[in-house]
């Protein structure tokens, strides 16, 4: 459990101070990369703060004990990736548990439930709506071990009203864990709304930069914190040194990066609300979005990720995809460059066609992580695309 070390909740100065950042041997205002897999021990029972880095590193340690602070928790575990993360909440589980999760998840969480968890330890699986709060009731089971809430979903940006189930989940004893990777503890912090734990795969807005994979697990809960430990030190799932220095590199221009980040998505948002070419926009700041008040209510902005679902066919969405220039394609999303991911054959490629459609997300479809450019820029690079796309030859399509 890591001590509280600022005097403020202030996320601008967290970003910067959380933690224990202090380098002890030689005043160094930056933690340095310590890569050394063993530490000396003066004698027997005579060991300091480490002793091997899988269970603890200096690096990692200062990375970890910032992340926690930011999110509000007393523990944090780096992982090696984000799903390495959610795999560790699941090894809190008995066998044969039932989860409830938000429908609409990531993927890459849908494949580790479905196609490994399933038949490795007989968990099974309801996806709902978890603002149904008569669906939510309905299918809980003496067995339900573990809601798993994603807020905002990618990349239909769908909330869950964090609050309102975390409230039901503790009447029933269901632990909750919430995926704030889209949100980032910048938008808001789930564990102090009442969720038990918080994953985030890290490479995204916590290390901003497009330049390493992470994860983490945060708690504010004393008996998680030893169990998820434990499990982390038992399972060996790591984030290395030099992805920690990373991250925590990368956390200190968090609050820089989201403000512009949150601002550009708002508005490149509008744009496409407007924009003819478009069939339906996904942004919980817009407030044509069906959950914009519970965005006002429960998040500082709408956050950095647009969706948009645009008419026309295959054709016409390569040629706009071929258009852009400051917009990348690219698998991820939360670096500074702003990137367009197209759901259907990459975060959501490991679902079926049916299996897609039947959660929204079409062929057409494409997530746009909106980074730090000039706005007018990226406005700009849209123009451009879309006359690429010359929609009059995809009308019979629309």
């Amino acid at each position: 459990v890591y001590p509280m070390k600022t005097r403020t909740k202030d996320i601008a100065t967290l970003a910067v101070h959380a933690g224990s950042q202090s380098d002890p041997v030689t005043n160094a205002i930056f933690t340095p990369i310590v890569t050394a897999s063993s530490f000396i021990q003066p004698n027997l029972y005579e060991g300091g703060d480490f002793c091997y880095s899988r269970v603890s590193n200096p690096t990692r340690k200062a990375y970890e004990s910032a992340l926690a602070e930011l999110e509000g928790g007393i523990y944090a575990t780096a992982t090696a990736s984000g799903m390495a993360a959610t795999n560790i909440v699941m090894e809190l589980l008995p066998k044969d548990a039932h989860i409830i999760a938000m429908k609409g998840v990531y993927g890459g969480t849908w494949r580790l439930f479905e196609k490994l968890k399933t038949h490795t330890t007989g968990a099974t699986i309801s996806y709902i709506d978890l603002n149904d709060e008569q669906s939510l009731m309905a299918n809980i089971q003496e067995n339900t071990a573990l809601i798993w809430i994603e807020t905002p979903t990618n990349p239909l940006l769908e909330l869950v009203d964090i609050a309102k189930v975390c409230r039901i989940a503790k009447e029933h004893a269901i632990t909750t864990c919430v995926d704030n990777t889209f949100a980032s503890a910048w938008n808001h912090k789930p564990l102090e709304m009442g969720a038990d734990m918080v994953m985030l795969s890290t490479s995204k807005y916590v290390g901003g930069h497009s330049d390493l994979i992470g994860g983490a697990v945060i708690t504010n809960n004393e008996a998680l914190a030893s169990r998820l430990d434990f499990i982390k030190t038992t399972i060996g799932s790591i984030a290395s040194p030099f992805d920690a220095y990373l991250a925590l590199r990368g956390m200190k221009t968090l609050d820089l990066r989201m403000e512009r980040q949150c601002s550009n998505a708002l508005r490149v948002a509008e744009y496409l609300e407007n924009h003819p070419a478009i069939a339906s926009v996904y942004y919980p700041g817009l407030p044509s979005h069906p959950q914009h008040q519970l965005c006002k209510k429960q998040m500082r902005s709408g956050g950095a990720v647009v969706t948009a679902t645009l008419k026309g066919d295959m054709q016409s969405l390569k040629r706009f995809i071929g258009g852009l220039h400051y917009f990348v394609l690219a698998e991820s999303l939360g670096g500074v460059e702003s990137m367009i991911n197209h759901s259907a054959s990459m975060s959501h490629g490991s679902m079926s066609k049916e299996e897609r459609e039947a959660i929204g997300v079409y062929d057409t479809t494409l997530r746009f992580s909106v980074g730090i450019e000039h706005i007018d820029d990226l406005l700009q690079d849209l123009d451009i695309a879309f006359a690429a796309m010359d929609l009059k030859q995809d009308n019979h399509h629309a």
